[in-house]
């Protein structure tokens, strides 16, 4: 079942930057990487890469959060991903979905209800080159933020959780200082990136993009009387 998003109507124009590694000495990053540890297979290349101008931008976003929260950084979840691996978590996220049930115990709006769901939050794994998932273009990635004694800021919901708790905006309206925090730790990551030019998904607080057609879209309907193409497309060797 292929379900595509708004903005993958906007047309790419590839503008041919490299791939280049995430130098992991200037980030912390999980290690090993989160989907290799669940049996996703990336072959030869590593989820720690992206296009060399969104590597540029993720430098400044880290030096703007430095700035902003002095021994703060940076913590990479996952960046750049092979089709393989966006239908290996497409798969894998709804098995985890079902709950050991099987899928012909359920009805055909069930079963869709199901694939809804888990599309909310992952990019169909479509092989056509005009509909890339954003991180096979190299120019996405999920990413939060650790304090200056190395520690994993508390966010108020896990990367990848599929409930309203994802949502960028979910503590908006805290209703205790422990929801303030996650506000403002959520805000605090959000500024540093859009300082850098990256976009956040609307969906999820940990994803943020830069050059791909959802950054394109979001910029749209920001600014409808400007015209945005995306810069990245998937990235084919």
């Amino acid at each position: 079942m292929i379900m595509l998003k708004p903005y993958q109507s906007l047309p790419i124009q590839d503008c041919g930057e490299p791939l280049m590694p995430i130098p992991l000495g200037e980030f912390s990053t999980a290690n090993p990487p989160p989907y290799v540890l669940l049996g996703a297979d990336y072959g030869e290349q590593s989820p720690y890469c992206l296009r060399a101008g969104v590597l540029a931008a993720l430098r400044a976003a880290q030096g703007e959060l430095r700035r902003l929260k002095p021994g703060w950084g940076l913590h990479i979840f996952d960046a750049y991903r092979p089709l393989a691996v966006q239908q290996f978590m497409v798969d894998y996220t709804y098995q985890e979905l079902l709950k050991g049930r099987s899928p012909d115990t359920l009805t055909p709006s069930e079963q869709a209800a199901l694939w809804q769901e888990v599309y909310q939050f992952w990019a169909a794994p479509n092989p056509d080159p005009a509909t890339p998932p954003p991180h096979s273009t190299g120019a996405a990635i999920d990413l939060t933020l650790i304090n200056a004694l190395g520690e994993l800021v508390p966010m108020g919901g896990e990367i990848d959780e599929i409930s309203e708790r994802s949502h960028p905006d979910y503590y908006a309206h805290p209703q205790n200082d422990r929801e303030q925090t996650y506000g403002d730790h959520r805000q605090l990551l959000r500024d540093a990136m859009e300082w850098a030019g990256f976009r956040q998904h609307p969906h999820e607080w940990w994803h943020f993009s830069q050059g791909d057609q959802l950054w394109a879209w979001l910029n749209q309907q920001d600014h409808p009387d400007g015209e945005y193409l995306a810069r990245y497309g998937r990235v084919i060797f």
